[in-house]
């Protein structure tokens, strides 16, 4: 599959003039036609605008590590321990803070932050209506509408219907409903709640491949389904909050969310084609799973003091972030459905599951956070925080008394910017966090199993210049420590040892002429295992070596509201397995595409057409130590936005 990455929109005026960060760029009903993440973007740390991603990172990869699963994600800039990542309906646009971008985003965390901008309804009524089609089959509608009920009151609806083919052959229904509100009660006050809805009635397990021994798989089927009929999930999703702001007296104000995320499975399936020969001979096994949940309460409470003095700016904050998890998992059945071949349909008709007992665990955190920001004109800025963590998790094995385990981590993080030239900046900063490690895959013995909160530091420098009107580049040196988690000897996903990635990241974005708008970045990254155990190579699963990508928008004087994109996105050889006998081949793609904006019935319009994958690369795409997806193919995308 194409991979979409992103760039994040901080905005910088000047490098040399520090500046708080900018929040997500807009994306709101009646505004829809004129999103362009090439345009939009300003920088290729990631950034993801409505259905377009661009840049070096996004929400699983920054720095080889994913923020999402270490608890890196922010509603406005507020914690939120997200199960799933709310749909477009709710949250129109994404940014990844990491190296100079996390100035003015207090408490950053290693890993990088991914924050996300909510769609809030204006005080103007619009609606927006997006209606795409693809090669593969895919067919969906959404649409967005914000009606001003009174001048301290705007509510916002949402709604989507989605039949996605996905290019591995699979299916996936999906419908959603979402509300989202804001509300002005009295001058300086600002609440935003929100609520989304999700139910998919049909998806089709995707087939995940494992070799037999040490080595990469014959060529994968593409576009081509081998599961039962029988093997599809049901599931539920929700995503529901609000964000308030308040302006509490003149220097001083408060911050808060309260956020609720859940997934539940009616049932579940994971289609495995294991001990694949070269021949193409292998397997089929089936994990049917009893209903499952997932579910999170999370928030952050933040007050803020701010004052000025001459040049100088400062805020202090303090903070309480706290979350309640719990996950109802486990009591699944594997059964071997016999000998099968990469293109050959499994017709076996579905067995009686006898499920086990299930594993019931939660997770309690809270923090206390107190930090500081300064900024001074002409010579630069500061950041300072500490935080004092409280976390517990409860096990709750089948047929055994509940395991519990605690860690109360002090944590601390510190940046800072100095002004060389009116344009020019050096950054540098050094962060400590405690993050979560994520679950067992879907391949491994103790699949779904929470692994425990981990320490994590960071250090990282480099250089910010705004060049010629607003063209950007930064280029900074990096080093992200953590425990490494994968597959042992015996199957079970579990600490092996430590990992710590070093690299080095550039970026370059802004308008090279009034109409061609370029993002560009690259990651080189130098990762390194150490662990004592058999068998452990001295690279990390995953791991990349050089990651280069380019998105460039062009505007063509002769053709008013038409313009061209194209990116390029190229990485290296891929670490397939923990003994690092077996790597992914490297990989190149790219996409052209082009939008023509009009008028629809007096209505603004923008008619995206799009050829992922240009060049039909095949390879593989890794799903854990030792299993994987096939790379989908070409595939052609239109879309047709009207904004109402």
């Amino acid at each position: 599959m194409v991979r979409h990455l992103v760039a994040a929109a901080c905005l910088i005026a000047t490098a040399g003039h520090a500046q708080e960060v900018q929040p997500a760029p807009l994306t709101a009903a009646g505004n829809r036609a004129g999103e362009n993440a090439v345009r939009q973007a300003g920088d290729a740390f990631g950034t993801v605008i409505g259905r377009e991603e661009i840049g070096i990172y996004d929400e699983s990869d920054v720095r080889g590590f994913s923020p999402r699963v270490a608890g890196n994600v922010r509603i406005a800039g507020l914690y939120f321990d997200p199960v799933f990542f709310p749909s477009d309906r709710i949250s129109g646009s994404t940014v990844i803070r990491v190296g100079p971008t996390v100035f003015g985003s207090p408490f950053p965390s290693p890993t990088g932050v991914v924050d996300l901008g909510l769609r809030v309804p204006g005080d103007k009524a619009g609606a927006s209506v997006l209606v795409n089609a693809d090669s593969w089959g895919s067919r969906m509608i959404e649409a967005d509408i914000a009606l001003p009920i009174s001048d301290g009151f705007s509510l916002g609806l949402g709604g989507q219907i989605n039949h996605e083919h996905m290019g591995d052959g699979t299916r996936d229904y999906y419908y959603e409903a979402a509300l989202i509100a804001r509300l002005r009660p009295a001058p300086g006050i600002e609440f935003v709640p929100f609520v989304s809805l999700a139910y998919t009635p049909f998806h089709e397990a995707a087939t995940i491949y494992v070799p037999a021994g040490e080595a990469l798989p014959p060529r994968l089927p593409r576009n081509f389904w081998n599961g039962p009929a029988w093997q599809r999930t049901r599931e539920t999703e929700l995503n529901a909050g609000g964000v308030l702001s308040a302006e509490l007296a003149p220097g001083w104000a408060l911050k808060a969310g309260l956020f609720r995320s859940s997934v539940a499975y009616f049932e579940d399936f994971t289609n495995l084609i294991d001990r694949v020969q070269p021949d193409g001979t292998a397997r089929s096994q089936v994990i049917i799973d009893p209903p499952l949940l997932f579910a999170s309460t999370s928030g952050e409470v933040r007050f803020t003091r701010s004052w000025t003095d001459g040049k100088r700016a400062h805020q202090l904050h303090l903070a309480v972030r706290g979350r309640d998890a719990r996950r109802r998992f486990g009591g699944a059945q594997l059964v071997d459905l016999g000998p099968t071949t990469l293109t050959t349909p499994i017709t076996a008709p579905q067995p009686i599951a006898a499920f086990t007992e299930q594993e019931r665990d939660r997770f309690r955190q809270w923090t206390l956070a107190a930090g500081y920001e300064g900024r001074w004109e002409g010579v630069g800025e500061i950041s300072l925080g500490v935080q004092h963590s409280d976390y517990r998790k409860r096990i709750g094995l089948p047929g055994v008394a509940p395991v519990a385990t605690t860690t109360r981590p002090l944590l601390f993080n510190a940046n800072l910017a100095v002004t060389l030239t009116p344009r020019l900046a050096a950054y540098g900063g050094h962060v400590t966090g405690l993050e979560e490690s994520g679950v067992a895959p879907e391949n491994a013995a103790n699949r779904n199993e929470a692994l425990p909160a981990i320490r994590t530091r960071q250090w990282d420098a480099g250089l910010r210049w705004t060049m010629a009107g607003d063209l950007r580049l930064v280029v900074g040196l990096f080093e992200v420590a953590k425990p490494y988690f994968n597959l042992d000897g015996r199957n079970i996903f579990r600490q092996l040892g430590e990992v710590r990635n070093r690299g080095l990241e550039a970026s370059f974005s802004g308008a090279v002429t009034p109409r061609l708008s370029v993002v560009a970045g690259a990651v080189l990254l130098s990762p390194r295992v150490t662990a004592d155990v058999p068998g452990v190579g001295r690279r990390p699963v995953g791991a990349i070596s050089e990651t280069y990508t380019i998105s460039g928008d062009w505007r063509p004087p002769w053709l008013p509201g038409v313009s061209f994109d194209v990116s390029a996105y190229r990485v290296s050889s891929q670490t397939a397995t923990v003994s690092n006998r077996v790597a992914i081949p490297a990989l190149t793609f790219v996409d052209l595409g082009g939008r023509y904006r009009f008028k629809l019935a007096g209505a603004s319009a923008t008619l995206r057409v799009q050829v992922e994958n240009l060049l039909d690369q095949q390879g593989y795409e890794l799903f854990g130590a030792g299993a994987y997806r096939p790379v989908w193919g070409r595939a052609a995308i239109a879309y047709l936005t009207v904004d109402l």
